[in-house]
């Protein structure tokens, strides 16, 4: 007969009692292991891993709000000059600098750059 695996609050304090032990370890004590047909024991890491991340609120698989930041596409930090000569700084740019609507720059040409300093 297979054991029981602890979840949630159990598992997170036998988790942090066994700080020497290796993963596999700490998998197995907490019960996530099974018995074959021919008694061996076969421990499974992820599972136990996933239930830990579970107990620590983290879900992997999430479909909520917190993807929603993943939406849209990364910044390839390259942009074009627009047919009325205007460039154009994306979203993407703005919110990974944390700029907010008002902040003024400088810009300052370099040989093969345009250089946009903030100003204070």
């Amino acid at each position: 007969m297979n054991p029981k695996p602890l979840i949630w609050d159990a598992l997170i304090a036998t988790v942090k009692q066994l700080k020497q032990a290796t993963c596999e370890e700490k998998a197995k004590a907490c019960e996530y292991y099974k018995v074959t047909l021919n008694g061996i024991e076969r421990i499974n890491v992820m599972a136990f891993l996933n239930a830990v991340l579970a107990a620590k609120g983290m879900d992997l698989d999430a479909k909520g709000e917190s993807n929603e930041q993943l939406r849209g596409h990364n910044p390839s930090y390259r942009i074009s000059v627009q047919t009325d000569g205007k460039l154009l700084l994306g979203s993407a740019y703005t919110k990974k600098m944390n700029l907010q609507p008002g902040d003024e720059f400088e810009i300052s040409l370099g040989r093969k750059h345009i250089h946009l300093s903030k100003v204070a």
